[in-house]
């Protein structure tokens, strides 16, 4: 599998925003820009001749303003264009597993073919092998100054998102804030009202952020120039990762495995992030 970035292009301010995203990354890591356009079969109607070598002009008009855009921005940039046929879903989850990194519209609609782009795009999160990179097209944002933020769970492998973040804020020159949020078991609930619980409280925090710095400690020596914050916070994780990725430039989850009915997902913490972060978001597959 040779070292690339992957971006699914479809017309839509969405994807656009995620193609000028990807580029920068390509750059960053020195490895070449793949565009990718998938054509919606079997669920695009049979069109008339003229009109379907009219779709085919713009999709080809598409693929190569994006590549001249990307080459213009980053001049020694190697760009490679890729059509493909069949369900966006499957096409590009299969262009992920190829890829060192790709990147999706976090939503909108398909400005060719009309497909939802977000629902593509999240799927495509909750399935690859890969990690994947969400960008929203509105991001009206002053520059942020927070850096990366990093949701980690302690109790669950994490080493595949570790190395993710590490490496992405040494490559961007970014400091790391690393998240464990935790609830009150709800034998507290009454105490946590009257106050009586606070010194278990700070102490069972305490626990929690030394049991974080512990998981980062190999991490940082590997990387003593990355700037690193760690802290444990009280409430869902959902919230908190949300409310801190409102000054981040990008914010990192995990994805672990899941065997359930309906195929792989994205668990309600990683959703909730997705749809309510500002900034790109990346989901990292887990053991």
């Amino acid at each position: 599998m040779p070292a690339q970035v992957t971006v699914g292009v479809d017309g839509s301010q969405e994807s656009l925003a995620a193609a000028a995203w990807a580029a920068g990354e390509a750059v960053l890591r020195e490895v070449p820009l793949r565009l990718v356009y998938v054509e919606e079969w079997p669920n695009t109607p049979e069109l008339p001749l003229p009109y379907a070598r009219t779709l085919d002009e713009r999709v080809e008009r598409l693929l190569r303003d994006q590549a001249d855009r990307a080459r213009k921005d980053h001049p020694d940039l190697e760009v490679v264009i890729e059509r493909a046929r069949g369900l966006a879903t499957e096409e590009l989850t299969a262009a992920a597993n190829e890829a060192d990194l790709t990147v999706l519209g976090s939503r909108g609609l398909g400005g060719v073919l009309g497909f939802v782009v977000g629902s593509v795009s999240l799927a495509v999160a909750g399935s690859a092998r890969q990690p994947v990179v969400l960008v929203r097209a509105e991001d009206d944002r002053v520059v942020p100054d927070g850096g990366i933020v990093v949701g980690v769970d302690i109790y669950h492998p994490c080493e595949a998102l570790l190395a993710f973040s590490f490496n992405e804020a040494a490559r961007r020159g970014l400091p790391l804030r690393f998240m464990h949020s935790w609830t009150l078991l709800a034998s507290y609930g009454y105490a946590a009202v009257v106050d009586s619980a606070t010194d278990e409280e700070e102490e069972l925090g305490s626990r929690l952020v030394g049991g974080l710095e512990d998981l980062l400690e190999p991490w940082q020596k590997t990387y003593p120039g990355v700037d690193v914050t760690a802290g444990a916070v009280l409430g869902s994780a959902a919230y908190q990762l949300v409310e801190a990725s409102r000054t981040a430039q990008l914010v990192a989850v995990g994805r672990r495995s899941r065997k359930v009915p309906l195929g792989p997902h994205l668990g309600h913490v990683a959703h909730a992030v997705i749809h309510h972060s500002p900034a790109p978001v990346a989901v990292v597959p887990l053991v």
